[in-house]
């Protein structure tokens, strides 16, 4: 299997880097780190990832899911943000992953008010505008337009009848959790060690300590790049974040008239930020997003939202819903960190919804940490940090290949088409979608489409190694708890049998 982070792989790389040289050291398994190690790999640079937990154990499982072209950024006069993000959504969807990404249309009905739909429909159209200023942008979204009522009946049936809307389009990832699992793989197979359940506790000159199954260990780099996002701080005081939550809840999609569209309404008194209602292959609707300063140190555990957040977003929805949501609707809720950088003229306690998206790199010694972006543009930012690094070493090609390095099971789609596997595992695996079909159909809980051979794969080539690695980020069945207390036992079975 391409790239598998098997058992037998971590073994071999563990007892190959203690106490050895590499390249790089990339500290953190989200999304950044993984694609800084894939861009450092492809270039012929050696590489080490260490990542504390697991991956996508932090920020990069907890987003809205999305790889958008940064309509927030038209409206705060970020032009070069909003091409940039339109350009990488047009690599993600064209070349590199266009397996794990689908078009999704998103309504702004005039139940929100006509005032709302109007300024929505200039901001598509100067959406649209820049996706066809960038390679690759303009087949890849059908363009911004008015619906009629019987339109907005038909894409989220549970809006108030009676009005049209505005409809644009945005990309959806079918998991951000996978991306960064395709990342880590594809880093893999293209020769860099990727180890989880792995801290760097210090680094000292050129020597990274490292710390795995209670064993530490040295090894000697030529750089370290500092990819631990809202944690970056750790091995970089110096470094100026203003960490932010961002909270969803989860509701069965029938209570919403199971939507094809994402329901789109802005925050009262906004006219850039929009509570979302995101519609699931699995039949579920994410309803996010929330953001709220976070006071002191950012903890290891995972955030929860807040009452007030959760409040927020139904009040929000329901503005514009015949059948109000109640909180006895919520099957799940998840919230995440967002680790953004103070600018060097902002003072700390702010509106960090007002804070650029913009990412940082600084080099401290040996340490170059790479810190905010977002996940849409992980890629530029990796390329960026890896030009850094490769300038510093001295080796290394000097051009990144990753705009058109095809992810593990990414493929064109008339290829992903002829597959002979079920649709829902091509859109998550792709071209491996029948080599996981082949380890088991059975569901891991009844009612739900997870299979017991997602499972299996993911503990034989997806570095999975607890059972929160294969509920919580492998498949996402952790985000409706009653379920999730159903997989244990499978989940349990399935690490037994190795």
């Amino acid at each position: 299997m391409i790239g598998s982070l098997s058992p037998a792989r971590r073994t071999r790389d563990l007892a190959a880097v203690a106490g050895g040289a590499v390249d790089v050291v990339v500290v953190g398994g989200g999304v950044t780190g993984a694609g800084v190690a894939l861009d450092a790999a492809s270039r012929g640079l050696s590489v080490l990832l260490c990542e504390r937990t697991d991956l996508a154990a932090g920020t990069s499982r907890w987003s809205s899911k999305l790889v958008h072209g940064g309509l927030r950024y038209l409206a705060h006069g970020e032009l070069g943000l909003a091409r940039e993000s339109a350009r990488e959504r047009a690599v993600l969807m064209g070349a590199t992953a266009p397996h794990l990404v689908r078009p999704l249309p998103f309504l702004v009905p005039d139940a929100a008010g006509r005032d709302v739909t109007a300024l929505a429909e200039l901001g598509g159209r100067l959406g649209d505008a820049v996706r066809f200023s960038v390679p690759g942008g303009r087949r890849s979204l059908p363009p911004t337009r008015r619906v009629g009522a019987a339109d907005v009946g038909r894409l989220v049936a549970g809006v108030r009848p009676g009005g049209g809307g505005v409809v644009f389009w945005d990309g959806q990832l079918v998991d951000d959790a996978r991306l960064v699992v395709a990342l880590a793989r594809t880093a893999a197979a293209h020769g860099a060690r990727v180890l989880t359940g792995a801290t760097v506790t210090a680094v000292d000159g050129a020597d990274v300590h490292v710390t795995t199954d209670d064993r530490p260990f040295t090894v000697r780099a030529g750089a370290v790049v500092n990819a631990a996002g809202v944690w970056a701080q750790r091995l970089a005081p110096g470094i100026r974040l203003v960490p932010s939550r961002g909270s969803h809840v989860v509701v069965p999609g029938v209570r919403l008239g199971s939507p094809s569209a994402a329901l789109t309404v802005p925050l009262p008194g906004s006219r850039s930020r929009y509570v979302f209602a995101l519609p699931q292959p699995d039949g579920l609707v994410y309803l996010g997003l929330t953001d709220e300063p976070v006071e002191g140190a950012v903890p290891d555990d995972d955030a929860t939202p807040a009452d007030a957040e959760v409040a927020q977003l139904l009040d929000t929805v329901n503005r514009v819903l015949a059948e109000p949501l109640t909180r006895a609707d919520l099957v799940g809720a998840y919230a995440g960190y967002r680790p953004l950088v103070l600018p060097g003229a902002a003072a700390p306690g702010g509106a960090t919804a007002d804070l650029s998206r913009r990412h940082l790199l600084a080099w401290d010694g040996p340490v170059l940490s790479v810190v905010g972006g977002k996940l849409t543009t992980y890629r530029a930012m990796a390329e960026e940090a890896v030009d850094a690094v490769v300038a510093r070493l001295g080796r290394g090609a000097a051009r990144s290949v990753t705009a058109r390095l095809a992810l593990v099971g990414a493929a064109p789609r008339v290829a992903l088409d002829r597959l002979g596997a079920p649709p829902r595992l091509v859109a998550r695996y792709g071209t491996e979608a029948p080599a996981v079909e082949a380890l088991g159909p059975a569901p891991v809980v009844a009612g739900r489409p997870e299979t017991v051979g997602e499972l299996r794969f993911a503990v034989r080539h997806e570095g999975a190694r607890t059972v929160a690695d294969l509920l919580d980020r492998r498949t996402r069945i952790g985000l409706v708890p009653a379920d999730r207390e159903r997989a244990v036992p499978v989940a349990e079975q399935v690490l037994a049998e190795g």
